[in-house]
């Protein structure tokens, strides 16, 4: 179940990506969508935090148009991949190599997708200049801290309540 979720929001994610791209570069320097500033492309480039130029901005929306049909025809085999594993997995007469097949086209779709993702971004990267790209390393890095600060803290909560009350 939690891997239809992961597999649902890498999906979303990449609709997000391949349709809401172009409004991104589209507004002006330091201009702020509804919700404020959040992540850029993919989450990954955080476009608004690293001050791009115009030319830039023109660039990057130019490579979110190249791979736009790209990721379309991901999507949608994504989905179709998906539905034949649902299928396969509530087949009645249970059928392994059926459910392995199906999980095989999934996994396969799933890296597929982030090949495309991890493409655009790393040509988008391509576009920055070296002090964008030394700021978006630190971005990086403080929200891999942020995101392992996090996680651990469940954790620290669920041990908490699993001690006996004395």
């Amino acid at each position: 179940m939690v891997r239809h979720v992961h597999i649902l929001v890498l999906s979303t994610v990449v609709v997000l990506v391949a349709a809401g791209g172009a409004k991104l570069f589209s507004q002006a320097p330091g201009a702020r969508g509804p919700g404020g500033g959040g992540p850029g492309i993919g989450g990954g480039l955080p476009l608004r935090e690293l001050e791009l130029t115009e030319a830039q901005r023109e660039q990057a929306q130019q490579l979110v148009q190249q791979h736009r049909e790209d990721t379309r025809t991901l999507v949608e085999r994504a989905q179709s991949a998906r539905q034949a594993q649902r299928q396969a997995m509530d087949a009645i007469p249970f059928s392994e190599p059926a459910v392995r097949t199906a999980m095989a086209a999934m996994a396969e779709v799933e890296a597929d997708l982030a090949v495309q993702q991890a493409r655009l971004q790393g040509e988008i990267y391509g576009l920055l200049t070296t002090d964008q790209q030394e700021r978006l390393q630190k971005i990086r890095a403080d929200r891999e801290t942020r995101m392992r600060e996090r996680l651990a803290r469940p954790r620290q909560r669920g041990a908490d309540q699993a001690r006996p009350q004395a």
